[in-house]
Parts: structure tokens; sequence; C-alpha cells
């Protein structure tokens, strides 16, 4: 199991989660509740990483910033990177 941490929150922020954990919720415990709302959050920020390395590479394309396809990406990106183009 993870490591735990200790947390303050206010009386309406307490509120919310008991509200939405417990008898009749998804989440029989508070901390379920909070790991799915954090596993949530971070989710949506790996998402937006990667919508922002698609639309980065559409960028590219415009931008006429390709190389042809050799058949091997890794090797493809260490020799971009060791040519000082920015992966």
């Amino acid at each position: 199991m993870g490591r735990s941490i200790n947390l303050s929150l206010t009386d309406e922020l307490r509120s919310f989660i008991d509200q939405s954990s417990g008898e009749g919720t998804l989440y029989a415990i508070p901390s379920e509740y909070v790991r799915a709302v954090l596993r949530d959050r971070k989710e949506r920020v790996e998402a937006a990483a990667l919508r922002d390395a698609v639309l980065k590479g559409y960028d590219d394309v415009v931008g006429g910033r390709t190389m042809p396809y050799q058949g091997d990406v890794r090797r493809m990106i260490k020799d971009a990177v060791r040519n000082g183009l920015d992966v």
C-alpha cells in the first residue's frame, strides 16, 4: 500500500467528501473517494499533455518540420536529439 498523507480541510470540503462517500454512494470510505478524485485529475492532466503534444505535431507538419519515416522511431529521435532538434 502507498504512503499516507494528512490533510487539513475546511468544513465545507469535509462535508462534501462525507456526502460523496459512505452508504448509498460509489465509495465506501472517504479515502476511496479522494483517491478517485485524484486519479481523475491525474488522467485529465496527462490527457491535456497528450493533446498539447499532438497539436505541436500538427503544427510541425503544417510548418514543414518533418522528416521521412525510416522504420525506426527510436533511432530517428536519437538522431534528431543529436542534431539539436526539439523532440
